[in-house]
């Protein structure tokens, strides 16, 4: 049956996959974190402010 079989996991693949979920998750929260911590200064420092900013 062509195409029905299920492929064999390769520890090195279910690491590398493992690795870069885990640099994405990593890069979320870092970037999170860095607009948490500058992007109100980035606002004021762009647009003069939150209140004219739209």
């Amino acid at each position: 049956m062509a195409g029905l079989e299920i492929p064999a996991w390769d520890p090195e693949t279910a690491l590398l996959i493992g690795t870069i979920l885990l640099e994405a998750v990593v890069l979320y929260v870092g970037y999170g974190g860095l607009e948490r911590l500058f992007g109100p200064y980035l606002v004021d420092l762009l647009v003069g402010g939150e209140e004219n900013a739209r």
